[in-house]
């Protein structure tokens, strides 16, 4: 078995409308010190034994077709084990 982490974030030049609305109650909390806030998507994949070849490229095809939209996101992963 196969662990992968995913970790898909808005593309820095894009308005992250849903962190602002983070930051705004976290400032009405209270918490003043927090500056930008941006949300994003973690994922982690089991991959099977029979996933075997590349698994970076098979990843990296996975994020590029379904996890992530290359458009306004960026993606990096780690591979586990």
């Amino acid at each position: 078995m196969t662990q992968v982490r995913v970790v898909v974030t808005l593309k820095p030049s894009l308005l992250d409308a849903q962190g602002r609305v983070v930051q705004d109650a976290l400032h009405s909390l209270g918490y003043t010190e927090v500056g930008r806030v941006r949300i994003g998507k973690y994922l982690e994949l089991d991959l099977n034994e029979e996933a075997n070849g590349d698994v970076a490229a098979r990843v990296r095809e996975m994020c590029e077709r379904l996890l992530a939209n290359p458009v306004i996101e960026d993606y990096h992963f780690e591979v586990i084990s």
